[in-house]
């Protein structure tokens, strides 16, 4: 029985050891659901690439950002990049790197799906509750050719911490006044109107149940569910969808080095204007938490894979690839990161 024993502890401790010799296996990674279908596709073509699963959780950024500064998470993911208050809450220096391009869409339920336009004041009346049926007249001046119903409109937001919240109301909080007074900017907003939905899932699933519903996603959940979004007025005058192309051409501003800049409302003559990059977001001293530099290099690798590799699958999934200058500026910052102050590429 002993000689068993000691059989079953060496072969444990040979399995450790050769599964530490191979390297990590998981890395885990909380946040955004604004990117989860692209995130989704990324971890498993990387897991059938490299052997390293990525446990990604849609939790919102809110509640990435927290997993990350508890440091239960190798990264975090959002759509709101951090500010410097809440920078300010770790003890070491947290890093940006964006990953895509993604558009915020006014997504609603009506017979015949009809492609309406709005324009600022309108969605920010709508979600102000001063709008509250779709036959309004200054909905109907935008769309003479479509006849709108009597319908009431139940407004959907965000019921979680969320970046696309953060991303939705800093356009509102540029474009109408009443709205930067009365409601403001933020991942997690006091609502003056509507029904809260869990991420960016929830939010288009009670529009799709709900008769007469209006809700703000980012646009690849309103494809997936085969639901109609509408055209948004620029600041150039212009009603612009979001598509691949006008979504890009919001990003097209210098970027400061860390990477951290909103892209609503943008000047570009075709952008779309609820437009924004996303975030990964992680620590530059990776030395922490008792970490082996295995693990802090394989996030390193998995970083690299997704501004370099995994920019040929954002496309399929209406997600701007990234431009040259954010990929520089993202590689210079990946090659900051440290274990025990060394780099962890060279």
């Amino acid at each position: 029985m002993k000689y068993m024993k000691f059989l079953t502890l060496a072969l444990a401790t040979f399995m450790l050891s050769e599964m530490v010799l191979a390297g990590v296996k998981e890395l885990t990674g909380a946040g955004a659901t604004f990117p989860y279908p692209l995130y989704f596709k990324w971890f498993d073509i990387y897991r059938n690439e490299t052997e390293v699963k990525v446990n990604y959780q849609a939790i919102g950024s809110g509640g990435g950002i927290r997993q990350l500064l508890n440091k239960t998470v190798d990264f975090g993911a959002t759509d709101a990049f951090m500010s410097d208050k809440e920078l300010a809450k770790s003890s070491v220096p947290i890093l940006h790197i964006p990953t895509c391009l993604g558009a915020v869409v006014l997504t609603y339920n009506l017979s015949g799906n009809p492609d309406l336009k709005f324009t600022p004041d309108v969605i920010a009346n709508i979600f102000l509750g001063k709008i509250i049926r779709w036959n309004d007249k200054r909905i109907a001046e935008l769309n003479p050719e479509i006849k709108l119903p009597a319908e009431k409109i139940v407004v959907v937001h965000r019921s979680d911490g969320s970046g696309t919240t953060f991303v939705f109301s800093d356009y509102l909080s540029k474009v109408n006044k009443e709205w930067r007074e009365k409601v403001g900017r933020g991942k997690s907003l006091s609502w003056p109107i509507g029904l809260g939905g869990k991420g960016n899932p929830g939010v288009a699933g009670l529009v799709k149940q709900i008769k007469g519903a209006v809700g703000y996603v980012e646009v690849a959940y309103a494809i997936q569910n085969k639901m109609p979004y509408g055209s948004v007025k620029n600041s150039s005058g212009n009603f612009v969808k979001p598509t691949l192309k006008s979504i890009s051409l919001a990003a097209n501003i210098p970027l400061p080095p860390d990477t951290r800049v909103s892209i609503t409302n943008t000047s570009a003559a075709e952008g779309y204007p609820i437009s924004t990059f996303t975030w990964l977001i992680f620590y530059k001293e990776q030395n922490y938490s008792g970490r082996s530099i295995k693990r802090a290099k394989e996030l390193v690798n998995l970083l690299w894979w997704a501004i370099h590799e995994g920019q040929q699958y954002n496309k399929t999934l209406l997600y701007g690839r990234l431009p040259g200058a954010a990929v520089a500026k993202a590689e210079k910052i990946i090659k900051s990161m440290t274990y025990s102050g060394k780099p962890l590429m060279r």
